[in-house]
């Protein structure tokens, strides 16, 4: 596996990041844990992700669940 430094890949992996801190201390300030669980997820996948599209598809997929489970009441 090759390290990507590609600008445009660097700049757009830092977004899930930054929307996962986010939720991660709101989630903990607030003793929430879909919001910690997914605020890790967030921060996390970027580094398992090849492209851009499977950046976007993950974090789309990610907030939906997230979505989910505070719809239901968790």
């Amino acid at each position: 596996m090759t390290l990507n430094l590609d600008p445009t890949w660097l700049f757009l992996s830092l977004i899930p990041g930054g929307i996962g801190f986010v939720l991660f201390v709101y989630g903990k300030k607030q003793g929430r844990w879909p919001q910690m669980a997914a605020g890790l997820v967030f921060m996390v996948y970027p580094y398992f992700t090849p492209g851009i599209p499977a950046l976007l598809g993950v974090g789309v997929l990610i907030g939906a669940v997230l979505w989910m489970a505070v719809r239901l009441g968790w």
